[in-house]
């Protein structure tokens, strides 16, 4: 199939482009066509043998694969239909080499995107400049897990709950390319994936654990029982950290349950459980971030300033398969409790709940393949918003308090329609009805209760070319638009008071054109945009030192995302039909993110992101599945974190070195060093609109930290 590729560090495998790829195949059968014979796909696929094919399962020996959760192979085929940028991360990329504590150990090597964690599980994430003004907690990326919302209704989203250890694949849609998931911001979207009963090696456990006192127990198990499977993973973790007052806990647990009423028809109900418990060892001036790196900012530790977070996610999806049609629906609710003192004591509870439907539809008309996608997403929910006074970590007096509610309604269509037998125009549209209204219950400052509404049309349009199975070029044409949270707006001293229901929804035009192959012994990828964006979410005043996002003008996002890997050296001691390699993975992202003739800031660079991002490693890799290999993560110039373009970070390279054993069987394990020189860097920043160079806007990267783990499944 197209853009196949192995696991990172098995003995035969191959790492793909940019993710360094899905998952060892194995020899397990999949579920036969009702009439092999007759299989409308198998007649298609006959008569278009250059289209992307239909997937191998890879599902357990003996078993037929789920219908709600595709395999990582069968989701590869799937992410494929995308004229632009996207990608499949699997779990044999990273979950049996690296300690797989963060998001950006997930997604390391996908170009475009660039996260970086601050503390604990915390990452600033961003994926093509979104996101940038966002100083806490994350906006302009959509996060999902098994398609149940993670971001809150009205669009803020947190790290904690990921759970890398979790998940078979990870789905990456940058930017309108998630159409299907609202398309409704810049960055695209996530979707976190975990597996079923009906998957190989259902069970298993393993350990981790190292520097900074980290350590972690995780356990799985699952199976299937004629219609029945199911499956849970849950994990436990502490850690020290590696700054002062950083240490935290994690605990969470996910699973699913599913019932076949017939080959063609399944329903399954997922749970998702968090508690987490965090201390924030906050920003510190640029000097102090280089010569004191493990030092906490004294104001977060005279208020114990922490991010604990209590989750509970129950959803449903029912799947239904016709000769040529799929239908899918399905319904969700989540509760959330955030205890979050920080310059306040923040006490928020969150009631969020939705359903989505889908179909599918692939089949030739008059003679052309013609592949349909339509659904709708419901996204709801409330927030019982209490502030207090922190003193010392505990409340004080009330401070304010407000019921937030938002409504979020998209519908969208796509349709690939094939004039040629492997090149298929693609055009659609998603349409957003949002509502955002507060009702304030505090009112001995003022009444702040206010409402929004937007209606937001964001349609599509490209190109996706077929060349061989092997490779896919692609261009398009592409809305996006993102609707502000109720964190946006501006006020305090000197300057301008401008309320939440002013903000304008942020809206982007935005072209690209792409490449990507991937064949036994090379691979690579290759994406040029451009983001032409209206009211951007940016930061443009400050008061008390923090940013108050408001509207930009106009901005330009453009870049390049380019990925490679290749075999470069073969055969090395090992001869044989399966020789051993030297590969070499690399993920490249080049980014240009300015103002555009601002009144203010005129073309200074957007702050909050590097010019050039670099990752890259190369391994040796024996067919018995020892592997051993440098690093490095390279930011070779540094980047603002003001507007104007006055107070910069540093540059820095980073080596790593990790080692292991992964032969695709029931044990692997591994030994990883991170910043081997200890080097003092900047691994994230916050932004202001003006900033000085004692400005507290940076978070240190860690020092020198050396990893262990061991997995056995069955």
């Amino acid at each position: 199939m197209p853009f196949d590729a192995q696991a990172q560090s098995g003995g035969t495998s191959l790492p793909p482009v940019t993710v360094t790829a899905p998952e060892q195949q194995r020899a397990n059968r999949a579920r036969p066509p009702r009439n092999a014979a007759q299989s409308p796909r198998a007649a298609r696929q006959a008569r278009n043998p250059a289209a992307p094919p239909q997937a191998p399962s890879d599902q357990g020996q003996g078993t037929r694969g789920a219908l709600a959760v595709m395999s990582a192979q069968q989701a590869l085929t799937e992410i494929n239909n995308t004229p632009g940028g996207v990608a499949l991360v699997p779990a044999a990329a990273y979950r049996n080499s690296t300690v797989a504590n963060t998001i950006k150990d997930i997604l390391d090597y996908v170009p475009g995107v660039f996260a970086q964690p601050k503390w604990g599980d915390d990452t600033r994430l961003s994926i093509r400049g979104s996101s940038l003004s966002r100083n806490f907690h994350l906006r302009g990326v959509q996060l999902y897990m098994d398609g149940i919302p993670i971001n809150t209704a009205d669009g803020y989203g947190d790290f904690q709950e990921i759970d890398p250890t979790a998940y078979k694949y990870v789905e990456v849609w940058k930017g309108a390319n998630a159409l299907q998931y609202g398309a409704n911001s810049l960055g695209g979207a996530i979707n976190f994936v975990i597996p079923t009963g009906r998957d190989p090696f259902p069970n298993g456990v393993s350990a981790d654990m190292g520097a900074f006192g980290f350590k972690r127990l995780q356990a799985n198990a699952g199976g299937a029982n004629g219609p029945w499977d199911g499956f849970v993973t849950a994990s436990t973790q502490a850690s020290d950290g590696f700054r002062d007052h950083s240490f935290g806990s994690a605990t969470r647990i996910s699973g699913n349950v599913g019932y076949q009423f017939s080959p063609d028809a399944e329903t399954r109900f997922y749970f998702n459980a968090n508690e987490i418990r965090q201390r924030i060892p906050g920003t510190v001036t640029k000097q102090s971030a280089l010569t004191t790196p493990e030092a906490a900012n004294p104001a977060n530790v005279a208020s114990d300033q922490q991010r604990n977070i209590d989750t509970v996610r129950l959803a449903n999806k029912t799947t239904i398969r016709f000769d040529d049609t799929k239908i899918e629906f399905g319904m969700f609710g989540v509760d959330r409790h955030l205890m979050h003192p920080i310059f306040q004591w923040l006490d928020y509870s969150y009631k969020d709940y939705g359903g989505f439907a889908k179909v599918t539809d692939d089949r030739f008309i008059g003679g052309f393949r013609n592949r349909l996608v339509a659904g709708v997403n419901i996204l709801n929910g409330s927030i019982d918003n209490q502030q207090f006074a922190n003193i010392g970590g505990q409340k004080g007096a009330l401070l304010s308090s407000s019921i937030d509610s938002s409504k979020n309604t998209s519908a969208y269509i796509e349709d690939s329609f094939y004039f040629l037998p492997n090149v298929a125009a693609i055009a659609g549209t998603q349409f957003l009805y949002a509502t955002r209204n507060r009702q304030d219950r505090f009112l001995t400052d003022g009444n702040q209760s206010g409402s929004t509404e937007f209606n937001l049309w964001s349609p599509k349009a490209g190109l996706l070319w077929n060349v061989d199975p092997t490779w896919q070029v692609f261009a398009n044409i592409s809305r996006s638009a993102e609707v502000p949270s109720f964190g946006e707006s501006s006020n305090g001293p000197g300057i301008p008071f401008i309320p939440f229901t002013s903000i304008l929804p942020q809206t982007a035009t935005t072209y690209e054109i792409g490449t990507r192959m991937k064949r036994p012994d090379y691979a690579w990828e290759l994406t040029a945009y451009r983001a032409n964006i209206r009211n951007e979410l940016q930061c443009l005043y400050s008061a008390f030192g923090n940013c108050n996002v408001t509207n930009a003008d106009r901005t330009v996002h453009q870049g390049i995302e380019a990925g490679a890997g290749a075999a470069i050296f073969r055969g090395i001691f090992n001869d044989g039909p399966a020789p051993d390699k030297i590969w070499l993975n690399l993920a490249y992202t080049y980014n240009d993110f300015r103002f555009d003739n601002d009144a203010t800031f005129g073309n200074n660079l957007l702050p909050g992101a590097p010019g050039h991002y670099l990752r890259a490693e190369l391994l040796y890799k024996h067919p018995t599945g020892f592997y051993a290999g440098p690093n490095v993560e390279w930011v070779p110039e540094s980047y603002y974190v003001d507007s104007a373009n006055t107070l910069r970070t540093s540059a820095y390279a980073l080596l790593g070195l990790k080692m292991g054993f992964d032969n695709g069987g029931p044990i692997t394990a591994y030994v990883e060093g991170r910043n081997l020189f200890n080097k003092a860097y900047i691994a994230s920043a916050s932004i202001l609109n003006y900033a000085t160079s004692t400005s507290p806007l940076f978070e240190p990267g860690n020092g020198r930290a050396v990893y262990a783990g061991m997995r056995y499944r069955w």
